[in-house]
């Protein structure tokens, strides 16, 4: 997996967070399973890229 992959991911994770705090927060529903939504996204983005370096190997 590239550097700017794995930047990028954890750029992502790290916002599905805050999203999700500031839902939280707000007592925002949608917002907050937005935030988790993400979070989501990136830990499947993040585990297709080990499938792919398993692959490599």
């Amino acid at each position: 997996m590239g550097i700017a992959d794995k930047a990028k991911n954890k750029a992502d994770e790290l916002a599905g967070k805050a999203k999700e705090a500031t839902g939280r927060a707000t007592d925002d529903r949608d917002l907050e399973n937005e935030g988790r939504g993400d979070q989501a996204k990136s830990n499947l983005k993040d585990a297709g890229e080990k499938v792919k370096d398993a692959f490599r190997d």
